[in-house]
């Protein structure tokens, strides 16, 4: 089998599910030792042992990227485990509450943007120190929503906090490219994942929603949503010397889904 992220430390936020389970799987296949960080722990666990299992080396942390001690732990663990971290995949957020703005409250708005845009920057933080040692790759979710899809009524904090999620990978790029750290995003569409279960969709949103017609099937390219799988393989590539020269860049991965609904 290709290992060529043989001897590599990757740390996946979100990692116990999802997009991030297919990553930490496919990293995992590729000789990199990987650190999931998750605050379900049964989940990240059931992880852990699938790439043990498969002959891998993984730790599973129980962490809430929206702390900064339990981000920084976390990240430790790894780099003293390890002694370095090559690859970052800052992949944990929440769809939040969906509602129109006047209904959206204060506490909501502000969880969606702590999860998904505080806990990108605390990763991103507190691995720069171990990628600076030798260089790596930093990816960072984002989602087409906020970037080119905008037609979700009541998304304003999920969408928000992806686009400033872009914002921060291109800010991220320049500034850590002497040290030979590449940081890009990645914009999935619709995928298979259980990111449904942490959306709360309000009856208002839906009184609000502007009805948006696109043909059967949700993507142009293919018959329905898209696999982890196919978003692991992109995240594997970007972690990989394959990319050497990309960075700063924003890749989307819906099989022209957002240009038919954008």
């Amino acid at each position: 089998m290709n290992k060529t992220l043989e001897g590599q430390v990757a740390v996946v936020t979100g990692g116990g599910s999802g997009i991030g389970r297919a990553a930490a799987l496919r990293l995992a296949e590729l000789g990199a030792k990987i650190c999931l960080l998750d605050r379900v722990e049964e989940t990240n666990d059931k992880v852990q042992d699938r790439i043990q299992e498969n002959g891998g080396e993984a730790i599973a942390v129980e962490a809430d990227v929206s702390d900064p001690a339990s981000v920084e732990n976390g990240i430790r663990q790894a780099g003293e485990r390890w002694g370095r971290i090559d690859i970052v995949f800052a992949n944990a957020g929440i769809n939040g509450t969906w509602t129109p703005i006047e209904d959206l409250s204060p506490e909501d708005w502000d969880q969606t943007l702590s999860i998904n845009l505080r806990g990108t920057f605390l990763t991103v933080k507190y691995a720069i120190p171990y990628l600076k040692r030798q260089g790596g790759s930093i990816i960072v979710t984002s989602s087409v929503n906020g970037t080119r899809i905008f037609s979700n009524t009541g998304a304003s904090a999920y969408s928000s906090s992806k686009a400033g999620q872009v914002a921060f990978a291109k800010m991220a790029a320049l500034e850590l490219a002497p040290h030979r750290i590449r940081v890009n995003a990645i914009c999935p569409g619709a995928i298979r994942t259980n990111i449904g279960k942490n959306t709360n969709r309000t009856p208002e949103a839906e009184e609000a929603k502007i009805p948006v017609l696109f043909p059967e099937g949700s993507m142009p390219l293919q018959d329905g949503p898209g696999s982890p799988e196919q978003v692991a393989e992109l995240v594997s590539f970007l972690a990989s010397p394959q990319s050497s020269l990309i960075t700063g860049s924003v890749i989307y991965i819906d099989g022209a889904e957002s240009l038919l609904i954008g």
